[in-house]
């Protein structure tokens, strides 16, 4: 197997994909601002590094010779829309640098379709205090269709089951402020879209099967 970047390997979504990444047997390279702050991610076929996810040349440096870029970050300190925006510029700027093709960027469901084909943070009764939030995840996305990279959003349809046990699978979905589904489930979505022929530069909703 070849080798998987996973920028914010630190998070919960990052965390199951360098797991299941490993588990296939994938060299993994492991981004995180403080690699100190993670001891746990260091395991045999698992390189912790430190990196911005917004930094160009930091995304070319981890990009070059890879199979594919996972990007499941998020910075709680920074402004989302300036944070989203820059590290899909970034991540445009710095595969393309490094010759690498192939983006898995983890996204949002409030920015997904619903079934009848409206953003499901403009259905009905939604939350909208954080609709910056969802409009931020909705610009990296469009940054993203601007890019030549072979890339693709994937979220949960929903949301994550955040206490919830993998069932070992999942199925695409719509939206569905309802749908659950679990870490280890989303990253075995993440790992076979990335060892996919080609994606589609679209946005997936999945959700537990």
């Amino acid at each position: 197997m070849g080798g998987i970047t996973v920028f914010g390997a630190g998070g919960r979504a990052g965390r199951a994909a360098v797991a299941e990444a490993l588990r296939r047997g994938h060299e993994v390279t492991a981004v995180v601002r403080r690699p100190q702050a993670h001891p746990d991610l260091a395991a045999d076929g698992v390189r912790p590094v430190a990196g911005d996810v917004t930094d160009p040349a930091a995304v070319a440096r981890y990009a070059r010779g890879r199979d594919a870029v996972v990007a499941a970050v998020y910075d709680p300190a920074a402004d989302p829309a300036a944070f989203f925006a820059a590290a899909a510029r970034a991540l445009g700027e710095g595969m393309a640098s490094a010759g690498a093709e192939r983006l898995l960027f983890v996204g949002l469901a409030s920015v997904l379709p619903d079934a009848a084909g409206t953003p499901l943070m403009d259905t009905p009764g939604y939350p909208q205090e954080y609709r910056g939030f969802y409009l931020a995840h909705a610009a990296a996305r469009d940054a993203l269709a601007a890019t030549g990279l072979d890339w693709l959003v994937l979220s949960p349809s929903g949301d994550f089951d955040h206490g919830g046990a993998p069932t070992g699978g999942y199925r695409p979905a719509p939206a569905d402020a309802a749908a659950r589904i679990a870490y280890g489930d989303f990253a075995l979505a993440l790992l076979d879209e990335a060892e996919r022929p080609r994606h589609h530069r679209t946005h997936l909703g999945v959700t537990r099967a």
